[in-house]
């Protein structure tokens, strides 16, 4: 069987061209793997999961999954895997239809992760400013959440 490569949306293609540092642009990610492994646990995060529809055939082109876990994402691609099918038959198998449907899953919270940063990043001149903000304010949401605030540790 031919090696798998991670796929982009079409409609997605210019964002996360925007998102690479390059002689154009100043991106906060280096390779279009680092953009799109950030979009694909920004998916998972926010629960967004979209099928990809229409899949960019040039740039950026399908990824090898090879860059993948080149760079340490096969770890976060079998977490994504696990948690959608509550089964750690992604760890054991070698079977590649099983290692196909982990992928899909891995492009399609990508591609909800993208969906996201579209919103986000709708009027920014400086992506890597605003994903920090993004960022900053998740983990704002986090320390004030109400339901952790106990009062016991005032007295």
């Amino acid at each position: 069987m031919a090696e798998y490569r991670i796929r982009v949306a079409k409609d997605k293609a210019d964002l996360v061209k925007g998102l690479i540092t390059s002689t154009q642009t100043t991106g906060p990610f280096q390779t279009y793997a680092d953009a799109i492994a950030f979009a694909a646990i920004l998916g998972a995060q926010r629960q967004k999961r979209i099928p990809l529809g229409e899949i960019a055939r040039k740039e950026p082109a399908p990824i090898s999954i090879d860059i993948f876990i080149s760079r340490g994402y096969d770890l976060a691609l079998k977490l994504l895997a696990i948690a959608e099918n509550n089964s750690l038959e992604v760890l054991v198998t070698t079977e590649e239809e099983t290692k196909e449907k982990s992928y899909r899953i891995f492009e399609e919270y990508a591609n909800g992760g993208l969906e996201i940063l579209r919103e986000e990043l709708r009027g920014a001149i400086d992506y890597s400013e605003r994903i920090l903000l993004l960022l900053m304010s998740t983990k704002f949401e986090k320390e004030t959440d109400l339901d952790d605030f106990d009062l016991s540790k005032l007295l």
